[in-house]
């Protein structure tokens, strides 16, 4: 809900018709999915196990001669399966989505899909930055009029016979053809004439992390390029996301083991266990935030390493006591 409230906001601000926002919505429900996942095991398991635990399902089983591992088997088989999917996900799918989801962003954004001039009127693409055409033929502009008042010191208005809307890496330029330019600075007035003009509007807003998304890097370029990084904070951000998207699957066999260890485990008690699904509850929410404390500080692929080897010993401890009668 907090990404489609997002969402909303930018629909609204930049005028995205409704069809581009359930596309870019879409496109964010990979990522969304990747997050969840784990937790949508624990409730699935703890809610199907903790019912046959009330209506004494687990006890007859057990009576039968079933061990706590032969009951708990079809939960692992489960939660095996969505680590695998997992995997996948946060391996290839989620990264191609978020390319394209941040692609299609920056060019509603910034690209001819955003900007829409009105024929024989003023249009404020920004505060400061006003431009007015007489006639407009797709990106073809007759006539055209640009202030641009956003730098005190660098005030520029040029007008034109002709001009043209493109869309470049920097974002949306217009080229205008036989016209006159008048920029006032610290210099003074100047006044000019020119044949051909390429007018960058600059519009992209200054953001530190538009240049360094690591959600869209795919994963092989993601692990080349950990060894050649020198920026810190990049480092920093392509380790974690690393971490995230190699180790955070294991996490579906981890809270799924524990919540049927510490149910299963209290239901043979004598006593009846009605504290064990906040136990279990419990267990999650510090196995979940140790994990994300740990993941959120690596600093180096050693530090990947110990948080990777962490998880196969707290998963193999898991194992053995399920696996103990």
């Amino acid at each position: 809900m907090m990404q489609i409230m997002a969402m909303m906001k930018f629909l609204l601000t930049y005028g995205v018709d409704f069809s581009s926002f359930v596309y870019l919505t879409s496109l964010m429900i990979p990522f969304i999915v990747s997050i969840i996942v784990p937790f949508v095991t624990f409730i699935s398991v703890i809610f199907i196990y903790n019912k046959m635990i009330s209506e004494n399902e687990i006890t007859v089983m057990a009576a039968s001669g079933l061990s706590p591992w032969q009951i708990a088997k079809p939960a692992l088989k489960f939660a095996a399966v969505l680590t695998l999917l997992h995997l996948i996900l946060n391996i290839w799918i989620v990264p191609a989505s978020q390319s394209m989801f941040y692609s299609t962003q920056w060019n509603l954004r910034y690209g001819l899909a955003h900007l829409k001039l009105q024929e024989g009127a003023f249009t404020k693409l920004a505060n400061g930055l006003v431009v007015y055409v007489d006639k407009v033929s797709g990106n073809d502009l007759n006539q055209v009029m640009l202030s641009d008042m956003r730098e005190e010191n660098n005030r520029v208005m040029v007008f034109a016979e002709r001009g043209k809307l493109v869309s470049t890496i920097r974002g949306l330029s217009i080229i205008t053809n036989h016209g006159s330019l008048q920029i006032e600075g610290r210099n003074g007035f100047t006044t000019g004439t020119f044949d051909n003009l390429d007018m960058d509007l600059n519009l992209v807003e200054n953001d530190a992390d538009m240049s360094f998304r690591v959600r869209r890097i795919p994963t092989s370029t993601l692990l080349q390029t950990v060894f050649s990084q020198e920026n810190n904070r990049q480092h920093k951000l392509t380790l974690v996301e690393i971490c995230t998207r190699l180790l955070n699957p294991f996490m579906n066999l981890i809270l799924a083991i524990v919540c049927t260890l510490v149910l299963l485990k209290s239901s043979l008690l004598r006593r009846r266990a009605s504290f064990a699904p906040a136990m279990a509850i419990l267990a999650m929410a510090v196995i979940m935030a140790a994990y994300m404390s740990a993941s959120n500080m690596v600093s180096s692929l050693t530090d990947v390493g110990i948080i990777a080897i962490g998880i196969f010993i707290v998963l193999g401890s898991l194992l053995g006591l399920l696996l103990k009668k």
